[in-house]
């Protein structure tokens, strides 16, 4: 190395010298940006880890287990699946299949009983069930997830299903609101569901009444293909605002 320099002149020297520390920094910011992102990750993951740790997530939010709105009067509970017992799974399972089979029948994914079953009963499976305070029956259900989506800690909602008899009076609504709650207490990004695009009823209601948005990671319809049957939609969540002794620090 010093013969080559010995070679150069000054003005080159100081050049050359310059070309490699440039490079000495790039390295150097790349491992950063890569040490960065791993740490992100990881506290990706410590969110989702933790969340799913909650015996009741909704014990943070006591005045959301009772609706008692127009004519209802509903007790809401929050549970793992493993914690539901055999008849309010299969009554969750009977419930998605009315609601939802006649749209994935004229989508691309069509209906199986098998792969919707073993959906609504994977281990992350958490759901809200709305019952009848007088009767005790269940009458609406939701199956979410505190999971991560592209290395973002989100809650997603898998599905939302009402019986008839207790639709279009804000139930819907107020447990949606839940689950935005729930988003926002256990620190996840956002909250996030997958539509089809032929159900015009649940699209109004989650983006023209509820504000969701289509999400980054939504599939855009590429040219001369067949159009997507879905879409993602997402509402990101508002940051905590860092307690008194956060500031301190």
């Amino acid at each position: 190395m010093l013969s080559i320099f010995r070679r150069l002149r000054p003005r080159q020297i100081l050049t050359v010298t310059l070309q490699a520390q440039r490079r000495t920094a790039k390295s150097k910011e790349k491992r950063q940006k890569k040490q960065q992102e791993i740490s992100r990750l990881k506290a990706s993951i410590a969110k989702v880890e933790a969340a799913n740790k909650l015996e009741d997530p909704l014990s943070m939010l006591m005045p959301f287990k009772k609706f008692e709105r127009n004519g209802l009067d509903i007790k809401i509970e929050c549970s793992k699946v493993s914690e539901l017992d055999k008849e309010t799974i299969n009554w969750a399972f009977q419930l998605t299949k009315s609601n939802m089979q006649s749209l994935y029948e004229a989508s691309d994914w069509g209906w199986s009983d098998r792969e919707k079953k073993t959906e609504m009963t994977e281990d992350k499976a958490w759901y809200l069930i709305a019952r009848d305070l007088d009767s005790k029956k269940p009458v609406a259900c939701v199956h979410f997830r505190f999971d991560l989506e592209c290395d973002d800690e989100v809650l997603y909602c898998y599905e939302i299903q009402i019986m008839p008899e207790a639709r279009r009076k804000g139930l819907g609504k107020f447990l949606m609101q839940i689950l935005e709650l729930l988003a926002h207490k256990t620190d996840m990004k956002k909250v996030m569901l997958t539509i089809f695009k032929h159900n015009p009823v649940g699209r109004d209601f989650f983006v023209n009444k509820l504000k969701y948005n289509v999400d980054e990671i939504s599939p855009q319809t590429p040219l001369f293909e067949e159009e997507y049957c879905y879409e993602i939609l997402s509402k990101i969540m508002p940051e905590k605002k860092p307690s008194a002794v956060e500031k301190a620090t």
